[in-house]
């Protein structure tokens, strides 16, 4: 079993004919990913890495039975893109892009939400279930099938700790990157509920970093895990009042802080990594005790 994408996801690309949607799509169609359509305005009758190309995404739904979208559109654009998909039905959305304004966020969140669908990102690098399904920009040949589920805020420490289980043996049942943006779709929260009624996961990677709550409500659902939770958190020596890469990673006088995150973090019995490099170590000792 595997948690969001497996081989049953029929994966819609919308903005297939970009430089980016279609470097993508060629890496997703080659990982083994069923995609089944691209949505280009203007541009039907196409195709793109054997993919066909439709004009809206209600015309590729009807045509090909799409569940899914990923979203390679510039953050203009973007949103419009996103409750394109969701009106069309479309169960699951990934955004990749990034710069995308809060306040559009806010209105993509509840849009999103309010059709019955599922929003992951935006500003994320996607997610993947090794051997099954990759859907958005992870690196397909650093993933191993395995017990671990991964979440994280962070697109760069996301390969770092995939390639890391995957060196150490360790596999992955899915990978998901949430977004580092201060609005985004599904919550740390809401994909740990995903792994921890996965019988196929067996422990759980957190990585988070500086900014917002995310992490101090995940600890409040990791008290009651039954699985083993390693935790990393990015950002230690971040400067209060400063943004430091991501648009959510900002520290408010003492809310937001490193300190915090790993205390709440701590406090629900959660496994502390000091640095990347523990996480692949520290997973082996939880899944022994497991």
């Amino acid at each position: 079993m595997s948690i969001l994408v497996d081989k049953d996801t029929r994966l819609l690309v919308q903005g297939i004919t970009g430089r980016e949607g279609s470097f993508h799509t060629q890496q997703m169609v080659e990982y083994g990913t069923n995609v089944v359509a691209g949505v280009t305005p203007g541009a039907a009758g196409r195709e793109v890495c054997g993919v066909p190309v439709y004009n809206t995404v209600r015309e590729a739904v009807e045509a090909t039975g799409a569940n899914t979208s990923i979203v390679y559109v510039p953050a203009p654009f973007a949103p419009d893109a996103v409750y394109e998909a969701a009106s069309a039905g479309i169960s699951l959305i990934v955004c990749i892009t990034e710069h995308i304004p809060a306040v559009d966020e806010i209105k993509m969140y509840h849009y999103v939400r309010e059709k019955g669908s599922r929003l992951i990102g935006p500003n994320c690098p996607g997610l993947t279930t090794p051997g099954e399904a990759k859907v958005g920009i992870i690196p397909g040949n650093i993933h191993k099938r395995g017990p671990v589920g991964i979440v994280s805020r962070s697109g760069t420490l996301t390969y770092e700790a995939v390639a890391a289980l995957t060196a150490a043996d360790i596999g992955q049942s899915t990978v998901v990157g949430i977004g580092g943006d201060p609005i985004v779709g599904t919550s740390f929260r809401e994909v740990l509920e995903m792994f921890e009624d996965d019988p196929e996961t067996h422990a759980v990677v957190l990585i988070g970093e500086i900014g917002g709550n995310a992490e101090e409500e995940a600890a409040e659902y990791i008290r009651q895990m039954t699985k083993p939770v390693v935790a990393f958190i990015a950002g230690r020596t971040a400067p209060p009042g400063r943004r430091m890469g991501h648009a959510g990673a900002i520290i408010s006088g003492g809310s937001g802080t490193a300190e915090s995150k790993i205390r709440a973090l701590e406090g629900a019995n959660a496994h502390i990594a000091e640095t990347p490099s523990q996480i692949a170590e520290l997973v082996e000792v939880a899944l022994a005790g497991a």
